[in-house]
């Protein structure tokens, strides 16, 4: 194994950030790691780096995002959403040859449009969104504090490269894809932000909405006193996450928003007929169909088998550091020195 560990900068330490830093941390503590790795950490909310550091995520933190990314192999962006954006400008000239950055912002489409326009050419961008280990499907804030080494586990790693990234750039993110525990999947960016709209965008919208309407009504007062568990859950990103970022996903995504949330408001208003007609029996078939289904997306979102072949999902061992990306990170990653 080489002496020099591949260099990594994450920047944003909440819980993907610091998840991914712990996730590199249990590689490089294996017996059979062929490579080290050294992570440098950026997170410009107060005490938020400190927290990473504490946890072991990250071997230092540095105030200056520049700084972070100055001679780094790889980039892992995590930033807030509303920092994404300046974050790209920031580190554009710090960037060295080949260095690959993996953005796993919300949004695909608005980071390959700030690629073009912010990071210079010889970098190379490849868009990675985590869909997170079944076992944190339904606890947990977006927060440092509940960050985990397995987060990624078990998990799979949607992967959208920008166009004019190098394969070799590309095999290297489905390799780091696995090295922290999920399985690599591609997909189309302008799919990823439909989708996006429907499972990210919308229930942070709902949750906001419900707040807002309840903290105007005249029965607040009482209200007030009865937020449990369910009404924490549903409005967890008014803690979460700030009002900037929030702003950025939904305005950046508006048009697959805008066209969820009316196909939303349709169901709504059929849902509030069955009510307000004491529907019993339309009430409960939508209540047993949407029951049932839930029951087999959980089924296959747990397991990780989506499609109906019977097989397991590949041990991510197999392929786990093939990728490359010229001669210097080649070197590197097949534990071998650097000239």
């Amino acid at each position: 194994m080489s002496g020099n560990a591949i260099e990594v900068a994450v920047l944003g330490l909440g819980r993907v950030g610091t998840s991914a830093g712990l996730a590199l941390a249990r590689y490089s503590a294996r017996k059979d790691a062929r490579q080290q790795f050294k992570v440098v950490g950026f997170d410009p909310r107060p005490g938020v780096a400190p927290a990473a550091e504490k946890l072991g995520a990250v071997g230092q933190t540095v105030r200056n995002v520049y700084d972070a990314v100055v001679d780094k192999d790889i980039i892992f962006v995590a930033m807030p959403y509303a920092e994404v954006e300046t974050t790209f400008r920031e580190i554009a000239d710090g960037l060295r040859q080949d260095a690959v950055v993996l953005d796993a912002s919300p949004l695909k489409l608005p980071s390959l449009e700030w690629r073009a326009k912010l990071l210079p050419a010889h970098a190379h961008l490849v868009g990675v969104t985590p869909v997170a280990n079944p076992r944190y499907l339904f606890d947990g804030l977006n927060d440092t504090e509940h960050a985990a080494a397995d987060y990624f586990d078990d998990g799979f790693m949607l992967v959208m490269p920008d166009p004019r990234a190098a394969k070799a750039a590309v095999e290297l993110a489905t390799d780091f894809s696995a090295l922290l525990g999920a399985t690599p999947h591609f997909l189309d960016p302008d799919e990823h932000d439909g989708l996006s709209a429907a499972t990210e965008g919308l229930p942070a919208l709902l949750g906001v909405m419900t707040f807002y309407m309840l903290q105007r009504s005249e029965g607040w007062t009482d209200a007030r006193r009865m937020g449990n568990p369910a009404f924490g859950q549903l409005t967890h990103h008014l803690i979460d996450t700030h009002p900037d970022d929030l702003r950025d996903l939904l305005l950046n995504n508006r048009e697959n928003v805008t066209r969820y949330l009316g196909e939303l408001i349709d169901v709504a208003n059929s849902f509030q007929e069955l009510l307000a007609r004491g529907d019993k029996a339309g009430l409960e078939a939508a209540l047993v169909e949407t029951y049932d289904a839930y029951q087999v997306w959980l089924a296959k979102r747990t397991s990780g088998r989506w499609e109906e072949t019977g097989k397991n999902v590949p041990d991510k061992s197999d392929t786990l550091m093939s990728g490359l990306i010229g001669s210097y990170l080649t070197k590197r990653l097949r534990g071998e020195d650097r000239e």
